[in-house]
């Protein structure tokens, strides 16, 4: 009788602790969302999960990210934290800081080892919506990087495709071109419809970026 009343205590004492952890992990989730990096250092302390998941698979570096708290992501990495864990939507901590222009986060999570082979949704890494977006610190930062300024994402196209297919073609795209074709970027490289970056940038009038690619070998 001894022998099963503590065995039933024990029971009841495991699942005491679950729920303890569960709300654990939470808390730290929020409290990275929020950028409260005294509750996170309070949490990591009491043993929280540093790669527990929503239910979008975001981890709380993912969140730090996505919101923009550098004090936060800062002390999760230093923690630990996976810069390559994957959400749902395919994000990374590494690839939404490229997406986003969190050059800081960057910088911080690179001698983490990021995973250079790690796709977004679109097949692309964290250099091409970089370049996109024209985030020019974040592009400088990511071209000293073992990333390839060459990998075709599922749409077909490059970081300099995208630059001109989806830029503006002002100072920061052409800049972000400057660097792109600086690092190694293959002018020629044309999408599924055999035409190439210096003929889009021509037939969208981007006549500096345009200046640059021919200056690059262009066709």
């Amino acid at each position: 009788m001894g022998s099963y009343r503590r065995a039933i205590a024990w029971f009841l004492g495991v699942l005491s602790i679950v729920p303890a952890m569960t709300a654990s992990a939470q808390t730290l989730s929020q409290a990275a969302e929020q950028g409260d990096t005294a509750a996170i250092e309070r949490l990591i302390a009491g043993g929280a999960a540093m790669d527990s998941a929503d239910a979008a698979g975001r981890t709380p570096l993912l969140l730090a990210v996505q919101n923009n708290h550098l004090a936060a992501a800062i002390r999760l990495i230093d923690g630990g934290a996976n810069i390559n864990a994957q959400a749902t939507n395919q994000d990374t901590p590494w690839l939404l800081a490229g997406a986003l222009g969190r050059t800081a986060m960057l910088r911080h999570m690179f001698p983490r080892g990021p995973d250079f082979a790690i796709r977004n949704r679109y097949g692309g890494n964290a250099l091409i919506p970089a370049c996109e977006r024209a985030h020019v610190d974040t592009v400088a930062f990511l071209v000293t990087t073992p990333i390839d300024v060459n990998h075709v994402n599922n749409l077909g196209w490059t970081c300099l495709l995208e630059i001109v297919i989806l830029g503006d073609g002002g100072p920061r795209h052409v800049e972000v071109t400057r660097l792109v074709l600086g690092a190694g970027a293959n002018p020629n490289v044309a999408d599924r419809d055999g035409v190439s970056p210096l003929q889009h940038a021509r037939q969208r009038n981007q006549r500096d970026v345009a200046a640059l690619i021919e200056a690059a070998g262009g066709r």
